[in-house]
């Protein structure tokens, strides 16, 4: 299965769930519980504006998100953090691409 996110993508999810991007609860939730909010600013940072990030499975997609947050984390002397497996699999259910 293909994974994809890009900024239209994430505030469609948000939409068709009636969110917006200020609704930190919400976007917890749909994101996997705790720290959901935080893998969502996460995606969004990752990803430039306008561009879409693809990945051929969900262990490319998992790898890429856990090598931004790494970086990040390094840039601001921070330890990184790691998505829950229930992150992970609302993630994969989120960015998944229909075939």
């Amino acid at each position: 299965m293909h994974y994809s996110v890009s900024h239209q993508k994430l505030k469609l999810l948000l939409a068709a769930q009636g969110l917006t991007t200020g609704d930190a609860g919400g976007i917890d939730q749909l994101f996997g519980g705790k720290d959901g909010y935080y893998w969502y600013g996460t995606l969004r940072d990752l990803c430039p504006e306008g561009k879409t990030i693809s990945w051929n499975d969900q262990y490319e997609m998992v790898k890429a998100i856990q090598d931004h947050e790494n970086a990040t984390a390094a840039e601001d002397e921070m330890k990184p953090q790691v998505p829950s497996p229930a992150n992970i699999a609302a993630l994969s259910k989120l960015l998944a691409n229909p075939i």
